[in-house]
This record gives structure tokens, sequence and C-alpha cells, in this order.
């Protein structure tokens, strides 16, 4: 995947968006690229990379309502800075929504004639746990319909790297979600998460996945490298963009 851009974005959503990649950036070592997350990485690097990703999309680093993961279930009105969750939701323009991800998937929701949008982590607690589904039921609080609402899923762990033990495939049967499992119990959470939000009212038309496996060299992996690894973003905003702001971004 060479020619993957700095930002990867979802034809189907015209607002500022997009999910990173571990290309461009400041970091080095383990966490070479475009790493997001400063838990084990230089946060002076990381703040200049957060600033970069931020900036791509017009927005200043003091705007991004961001998480502390948890991989729970709670969907949070956003608010500048940090809060605790696994996904947000907002009407505000001056916010710029981001979810960090090295294997879960982001996902991104926008009713652009609402003007809500919302992002969420899913990894496979989440996923069971319909998270993306609460997050619409969030933002049809702020005025969004699902049957206009756009979902955008970034690139996460594919199936054919993601095998998961008896216990965690039985959850996922009995949560209705078994038809993502492959005899040897590789799940895909993509997959998953598509059939959450088509049965939570997206049309199959308003539904978009950015395809490939986060194992891959241009992305970061936690399970790929043991935890020692960077963390990419999942962004998007309400604001309109300049033109010329995004130069690099292109959908696949």
């Amino acid at each position: 995947m060479s020619g993957t851009p700095f930002l990867i974005r979802s034809p189907l959503i015209g607002l500022p968006h997009g999910f990173t990649t571990r290309r461009g950036g400041r970091s080095g070592g383990p966490f070479a690229g475009l790493n997001l997350d400063d838990r084990q990485d230089d946060p002076v690097t990381v703040a200049e990379n957060r600033r970069l990703a931020a900036g791509a999309l017009g927005y200043r680093l003091a705007e991004v309502a961001r998480l502390e993961q948890v991989h729970g279930l709670e969907v949070l009105p956003a608010r500048p800075g940090v809060q605790t969750g696994d996904a947000l939701v907002t009407a505000d323009p001056d916010l710029l929504l981001a979810i960090g991800t090295a294997d879960c998937y982001p996902i991104l929701l926008a009713d652009e004639e609402a003007g809500v949008i919302g992002a969420a982590h899913a990894g496979w607690r989440g996923t069971v746990g319909r998270i993306a589904e609460r997050t619409l039921a969030a933002m049809t609080e702020l005025g969004a319909r699902p049957e206009r609402t756009r979902a955008a899923i970034g690139v996460g762990i594919c199936a054919a790297q993601y095998p998961v033990g008896a216990e965690v495939a039985q959850t996922f049967a009995a949560a209705g979600l078994g038809d993502h499992l492959d005899g040897k119990r590789h799940l895909d959470l993509g997959g998953a998460n598509r059939q959450v939000l088509l049965e939570a009212g997206l049309a199959p038309q308003h539904l978009w996945q950015a395809g490939g496996c986060s194992t891959e060299a241009d992305f970061y992996s936690y399970r790929r490298d043991a935890g020692v690894t960077g963390r990419m973003w999942g962004l998007i905003g309400l604001r309109q963009q300049r033109a010329g702001s995004a130069a690099g971004e292109v959908g696949r």
C-alpha cells in the first residue's frame, strides 16, 4: 500500500474528515511516522504530529475533542480536551472529534443536513456492545436522522489477522453477529460494524469502509508490534473547510 495518502477520506462525507496513516509526522523508532499517542513516545513530538493532523482539516489543537478510551460503551457530548469514554457526538462546528486506534476500528458518522457528527472507537467489546448504534442514537438526540446519516469505517485489523478465542466467538454469536466469524474463529470486526450500522437504520449506499488491514506497514498495529506502537486518529468536524487546506488528502 505504498500509495497510502496522509489522510484517507470517504467519498460519502463532504465535511472535514479523514483517517490518518503513519505516513508523515516526526516520530522515530517504533513510533516512526505520524504517531498521535504520547503514552510511550515523546510528548513534544506527538504534540507536533497532532497539530499537523488537526491543521490539515482546518482546526487548532485546542479545538480537538478526544478520549481516554476504555473499550466501553459510553457516548459523550464532545468538549475540547480529553474525556473518558469510547464515542463522541456534537453539533458544534468548532470541535474536531478524534478517535485513536491501532487495530480497533474508528467509525465516523455525519448527518450533514442536521449539522450533527459522531465518532466511535470499536474494538471487539465496543462492536458486540453496538457502540456505533449507540453513537447514532446520541446523534438523533441532537437532531440527526439515521436515514440521512452517512458512515465511514476506517482501517482496522482484518479477519485474516484476527483470531479470537471461543469465549469471544460465543459472545458475538449470542449478540447476533456470528456471521462475521469463519470456521477458524477469525473475526471480521469491520463487517460486524457494518451490520450494526445497517440494523440501526443506515442505508447501504450511505456506508463506506476504507479496507486494508492495520497490520500492514502503513499503519500502527498493537497486535503486530506487541504493544509498542503508535496510534492513528479518525477525525471529523463540521467547520466549512477552506479551499486548499486539505492538500494531500484523497479518497480510496
